[in-house]
C-alpha cells in the first residue's frame, strides 16, 4: 500500500506542474505580446493625440 501512495502522490506532483509550466508557457507565448502590443497601440495613439493637439495650438 505505501507503493501505490507514493505512486500516486509522485504522480499527482508530476502532472499538477505539467499543468502549471503549460499554463506559464501559454502566458509567455499568448497573452504577454497581445497585451505587449495593446499598450504599443495605446502608447502610439496618446503620442498622435499630443502632436495633433500640438499642431493645432500652432
Amino acid at each position: 500500500m505505501g507503493k501505490f501512495i507514493k505512486g500516486f502522490l509522485f504522480g499527482s506532483v508530476s502532472t499538477l506542474g505539467a499543468i502549471a509550466g503549460a499554463v506559464y508557457t501559454f502566458h509567455k507565448v499568448v497573452v504577454e505580446p497581445v497585451e505587449e502590443i495593446e499598450n504599443r497601440a495605446e502608447e502610439n495613439r496618446r503620442r498622435a493625440e499630443r502632436k495633433r493637439h500640438a499642431a493645432q495650438n500652432g
